[in-house]
């Protein structure tokens, strides 16, 4: 298996272009193999998710996520960038619709998605090189 600091991942969304690590989880190596993904973005509150073509169990499930998490939706099944509350949070937590895999974590400052609308393009793919 790879080491997850090796695990590097770029994220593409209209202007928008920040990096990502993946975790060790059995989730982020589906996706890791997977890529690269594309999309259209959702916007659900400071959330983007878009589906992809992966059928993942549960593994570790979580009902509240962090600022910067990346994680899969195994309802969807999609990919989803966590920048701040959803339209189910409670105060300034961060709650998916439902309990997510996280399988990674965005590296800088996550809330610049904020200017990511629904519908743009959005890609997942490793650094040149990788």
């Amino acid at each position: 298996m790879l080491n997850a600091a090796k695990r590097i991942v770029q994220i593409e969304a209209g202007a928008v272009t920040l990096q990502a690590v993946l975790n060790d989880s059995q989730t982020a190596c589906a996706v890791w193999e997977a890529l690269p993904i594309t999309g259209k973005a959702n916007r659900w509150g400071d959330e983007i998710y878009f589906f992809v073509p992966l059928t993942l169990p549960e593994e570790n499930p979580q009902e509240l996520v962090a600022v910067g998490d990346i994680a899969y939706w195994p309802e969807g099944p999609a990919l989803c960038l966590f920048f701040g509350p959803t339209p189910v949070s409670r105060g300034s937590e961060v709650r998916p619709a439902s309990p997510v895999n996280v399988c990674g974590r965005i590296m800088g400052d996550a809330t610049v998605l904020k200017t990511v609308r629904d519908g743009t393009p959005i890609k997942i793919r490793r650094p040149e090189g990788k």
